[in-house]
């Protein structure tokens, strides 16, 4: 039996990842967040196994050689990113649809692979000058990945209408009210 899967995409710093948390945070006992493999370094705080799962190039390899991957991609040069296959099935025996927070390749695809299972939101920022800011000011990443990042975001910007939704991000305390009434609105189809 296959439960549901409500995709957040954006590009980095659009904010998806702190309106997946207040989603979490008021409404875990429907859903369950989908924790990605990837091969880059953790940062400051992040935990293995919560933020992501952690692991070498050659076991993303090896695990996309034995097909353990929903989706899967490159997202910068030699730095990897999937969806377990076993990650979705763990929230859907636990009775729970899985929200994601995943780049808007990933989003797209696992959208392909579950048109009719998957609600896929694209949070719009204010702007590309604020996105900008926003990674700025985080303060973990060098100039070349900046610049790496930047045009990456303006690329990604351009699949926003390819989502079921577009939720804009002007206003925080707002895009969760209207995030939390669309996925509350598709987990009652």
């Amino acid at each position: 039996m296959k439960g549901k899967l409500i995709i957040f995409s954006a590009p980095s710093g659009a904010g998806k990842t702190t309106i997946v948390k207040r989603l979490l945070a008021k409404h875990s006992d429907k859903i369950a967040f989908s924790i990605s493999a990837s091969t880059r370094e953790p940062r400051e705080g992040e935990i293995d196994g919560k933020d992501y799962y952690f692991i070498s190039n050659d076991d993303f390899l090896h695990k996309i050689a034995k097909q353990e991957f929903i989706e899967f991609e490159e997202v910068y040069s030699g730095t990897f990113y999937g969806t377990l296959r076993k990650e979705i099935e763990r929230i859907w025996e636990e009775g729970k649809s899985v929200i994601f927070d995943i780049d808007v390749v990933g989003g797209l695809r696992l959208k392909s692979k579950f048109p009719d299972e998957a609600l896929a939101i694209f949070v719009n920022p204010p702007s590309l000058t604020v996105l900008k800011d926003r990674l700025r000011g985080r303060g973990t990443d060098s100039e070349e990945k900046l610049q790496e990042r930047f045009a990456k975001a303006e690329h990604e910007l351009s699949f926003a209408d390819k989502f079921d939704v577009i939720l804009n991000n002007f206003e925080l305390d707002t895009a969760c009210d209207e995030a939390e009434s669309l996925v509350l609105d598709f987990l009652k189809k």
